[in-house]
């Protein structure tokens, strides 16, 4: 049992995860901008909804490839370094995805290698949060901290994005975006201390010789799904793709209520809203003993909310729902993150994580284009309960797995020995 529980803002304390946090603070307000600029960009161009939302779902479904074929960077290098030359990388593809005349052609494959080269920066962040936040709770308690930041950046993004895109224009948000990378490199670069690359010859084979590039890719995927408590906790963490997904529909789920398009923007922010709350329950109130024994409860009753949206009178009522599951899937999301970091072997932390990091993005690109599919056909409403009962399934499935019941047990493996093999 752990000791040592406090606020969450105390991890504030710590130098490095202040660099941490402030570098990606600014690299989420940046993406969140640039994913209003692409959009109001492609459908000027255009004039195509369609258009438009292919290239919104690019920011998320190539994060998948990238963790496949990248995560294993973070466990080849020095964290550090891969931190900072994916940032730099990143703004110089951004930089002309800002040019009025370019392409389609060029545009779509630049931003997918911008979405992929995310996956090694993600990979070596998580990687390195053990070591930044290794005493005590601290680690659920920076978990909570990025969740708390990210989603308030979502709320904010969703406030004042498009008026700022209005105001100054999508290709100077665009390029804002590419500033935003460089800040986040030189606060890594300055803020976190030195530190080795991984030892070679450990992880899950350690009498391994020279490792190739598929060998790397097997290895990190087995991390994950040949030990079943790290098989259960990914495919926990990638459940809130179903939850996240009925953010996309929040317009036509507002025509269908009769409501004014003001109570979009309430619809989009009860996610994030209530994730923050869920950040803040989870890293105060909830003990430590029941830390890992809620996640998949608490991602199997999110859902619920989701499915009696379909029967909401008004759109108060779907916004206290909507915020109900997002602060029921953070409760679920933060311990669960954290037990999975902690429970991977360090020379196999990059792979796994990336792995995990960049499945949670793709999946929720993958969920918003089923969302939107089921909406076509049938309705928004139909739509977003479909996603709660999809969520709800799933967790309920993974309780019944092994892995399920060893996580439901609480059972927690804090060093690296016998963490590599079922």
């Amino acid at each position: 049992m752990r000791h040592g529980r406090g606020h969450a803002a105390s991890v504030f304390r710590n130098p490095e995860f202040r660099a941490l946090w402030v570098a990606e603070l600014v690299s989420v307000a940046g993406d969140q901008l640039a994913r209003v600029a692409f959009s109001v960009l492609v459908y000027g161009r255009t004039g195509s909804a369609a258009w438009a939302a292919a290239v919104y779902a690019l920011t998320f479904l190539p994060a998948l490839l990238g963790g496949v074929l990248l995560g294993w960077v973070a466990d080849r290098l020095p964290r550090r370094r891969v931190m900072v030359v994916a940032d730099a990388a990143r703004a110089l593809l951004v930089l002309p995805l800002a040019w009025p005349g370019l392409p389609f052609a060029l545009l779509c494959p630049l931003l997918v290698l911008v979405v992929v080269l995310a996956s090694p920066h993600s990979a070596a962040q998580g990687a390195l949060l053990p070591d930044v936040l290794s005493h005590g709770d601290e680690l659920e308690r920076g978990f909570a901290v990025r969740q708390i930041t990210n989603q308030t950046a979502q709320i904010v993004g969703f406030a004042v994005g498009g008026v700022l895109v209005t105001l100054i224009g999508p290709e100077i948000a665009i390029l804002i975006n590419a500033g935003t990378f460089l800040l986040s490199a030189l606060v890594v670069r300055l803020g976190l201390r030195r530190r080795p690359a991984p030892p070679r010859g450990s992880g899950l084979d350690a009498t391994a010789g020279f490792r190739t590039f598929t060998a790397d890719i097997r290895e990190g995927a087995a991390a994950v799904f040949t030990h079943p408590g790290l098989r259960t906790l990914a495919a926990a963490v990638w459940l809130v793709g179903c939850y996240v997904a009925p953010e996309a529909l929040a317009v036509p789920f507002a025509d269908e209520l009769g409501a004014d398009p003001a109570a979009v923007g309430l619809l989009m922010a009860a996610d994030p809203a209530g994730s923050v709350i869920g950040a803040v329950i989870v890293s105060r109130w909830v003990p430590d003993a029941w830390r890992e024994r809620v996640i998949i409860p608490a991602a199997a009753l999110a859902g619920l909310p989701l499915v009696a949206s379909l029967f909401a009178p008004n759109v108060a009522v779907v916004v206290v729902l909507w915020g109900l599951t997002g602060a029921l899937c953070t409760i679920s999301l933060v311990p669960a993150q954290a037990v999975f970091v902690r429970t991977t072997p360090g020379a196999m932390r990059g792979r796994a994580t990336g792995l995990a990091a960049s499945g949670l993005i793709a999946a929720q690109g993958l969920a918003i284009l089923v969302c939107g599919g089921l909406a076509q056909v049938w309705s928004a409403g139909v739509a977003v309960a479909g996603c709660g009962a999809g969520g709800l399934a799933g967790a309920l499935a993974l309780r019944a797995t092994r892995g399920g019941r060893e996580v439901s047990a609480a059972h927690r493996v804090d060093g690296d020995a016998n963490c590599a093999t079922p």
